[in-house]
């Protein structure tokens, strides 16, 4: 199971640590799953989920396996999906955990993909300059790996320390993963995506939220009720005291978010898919996935299958020379900005803004021996009125990012300044906002003259007919319908 992110920071790991439980969402799913079963039954009525039967800690590899058949039967009967081949089990201790997750790092082939995420992330202010993110994901995911199952070696097995009670509901978890694997090959579906970054997590958002059906269908049952008889889920039900363990109260909040969004968020959406037609209807998503976050996070959107236009970004290599790299092109998606926005102007301005994303891109360059940074950004939103809000919100989130700044210029939908690290200029043109940071007013109007925008003053187009306006045939969540009004 994994956390992931686009290769901006998560997908790097993802790509050699392989679909795992997490003690944070396995820690709340357990809480809420108490909460579940009180809704669902009579007041002093006995609890009968299956969660707890069968201590599993400190057994044998013989009692494990039983156990882990057992599960693995009810999984395949909640899903539907049957089991092809036999399945590899086994118990890990912590140390065994960490063994692992450095060993995958060490043979994974893009340490230079992982380098440009970080960088990206660093970019756009998700986190703080040299921040050790190797290092750091090794101590978070030694102690938040409750279970893990591997495609390569199609392997699942769980960390021997959780608690006995709460083993069987991690199984619950990977073997569906396991069942999905032997259906759909999910390591090399949720890599069809690539290289679009935001339709790869989407993907993996998929598998995760659709594990968390599976498992809250396993823990309910025995009451006579089901995921398609509950109503929607609010995600803050399923959040308990993340911050309980150590490593994950130090991770940065993009971090954090990044860990929990395919959980919640592809719960929300697998609950859509599961909750009118059953688990049958699961089998339709593998072959028709969603194709942006914007669709997990909106399910609605996903129904209408609107795709999103390509968004731009005319080619500034040459422009900037040969001592620069091009690290990273890739897209954010609605989870991505509204991570960026959330980070510098709060989240309650950061949802509704980002849920009028239409589309984006992202160019990243490195200088090769002084490694300073220049990140062009674009987005696209749903209309005019939504591109004004943003440039707004977006010019404080930039002002808040650099607060040593000089020479600062702000019109209607202009913004530029001079830092210690190069130019910001941000500028927005009908439904499309450009940033450029870390270079210059030459390279921001080549970036102008590449995109047909008007150059010669900060901000007004005269010849309205240089950015089309699209129709927006999206199917419009609350959350969208609030960022258009």
């Amino acid at each position: 199971m994994g956390i992931c992110y686009p290769r901006t920071i998560m997908l790097p790991w993802k790509k050699f640590v392989p679909w795992m439980t997490f003690v944070a969402v396995f820690t709340v799913v357990a809480l809420s799953a108490d909460r579940l079963l009180e809704a669902q039954q009579p007041a002093g009525a006995e609890k009968q989920g299956t969660s707890g039967s069968a201590a599993v800690a400190g057994a044998t590899n013989a009692e494990f396996a039983a156990a882990a058949d057992e599960v693995l039967h009810q999984m395949s009967e909640i899903t539907g999906l049957k089991l092809l081949t036999p399945l590899k089990k086994s118990l890990r201790s912590r140390d065994q955990i960490r063994a692992y997750v450095i060993n995958e790092m060490k043979e994974d082939k893009d340490e230079a993909e992982r380098y440009a995420g970080e960088r990206s992330a660093e970019a756009f202010g998700l986190l703080p300059k040299g921040f050790d993110l190797d290092n750091f994901m090794i101590d978070l995911l030694t102690e938040q790996i409750a279970g893990l199952y591997d495609p390569k070696t199609h392997e699942f097995y769980v960390a021997d320390w959780i608690p006995a009670a709460d083993q069987k509901m991690v199984m619950a978890h990977e073997l569906t993963h396991a069942l999905q694997d032997q259906h759909f090959k999910i390591d090399n579906w949720v890599k069809a995506a690539r290289p679009n970054d935001d339709a790869e997590l989407a993907r993996e958002s998929v598998l995760e939220g659709s594990a968390m059906a599976a498992m809250v269908d396993y823990l309910l049952q025995g009451t006579g009720r089901s995921l398609q008889d509950l109503p929607d889920i609010d995600p803050s039900m399923l959040v308990g005291d993340m911050e309980s363990t150590p490593m994950l109260k130090k991770a940065p909040p993009f971090l954090r978010d990044a860990l929990i969004f395919p959980y919640l968020d592809g719960l929300n959406f697998s609950a859509a898919i599961v909750r009118p037609k059953g688990w049958d209807a699961l089998s339709g998503v593998f072959a028709k996935p969603p194709i942006s976050t914007q669709q997990i996070m909106h399910p609605a959107t996903y129904f209408s299958f609107r795709v999103p236009p390509k968004a731009d970004l005319p080619p500034l290599d040459k422009d900037l020379g040969s001592d620069w790299t091009r690290l990273e092109d890739n897209l954010m998606g609605e989870f991505g900005w509204k991570e960026v926005l959330k980070q510098f102007v709060g989240e309650d301005r950061a949802t509704p803004l980002a849920a009028a994303w239409s589309s984006d891109r992202y160019i990243l360059f490195e200088q090769k021996k002084t490694k300073k940074l220049v990140l062009i950004a674009r987005l696209d939103l749903a209309d005019e009125r939504a591109a004004s809000r943003f440039f707004t919100a977006y010019s404080d989130a930039l002002v808040k990012k650099y607060e040593k700044r000089t020479a600062e210029k702000k019109e209607e939908d202009f913004l530029a300044f001079d830092t210690p690290d190069g130019g910001v200029f941000f500028k927005c043109v009908q439904m499309s906002c450009v940033s450029l940071e870390g270079a210059d007013r030459a390279l921001f109007d080549k970036l102008n003259s590449g995109l047909h925008w008007d150059t010669a003053g900060p901000s007004k187009v005269t010849d309205r007919t240089t950015v089309q306006r699209r129709p927006d045939t999206r199917a419009q969540s609350p959350a969208i319908a609030s960022a258009l009004n």
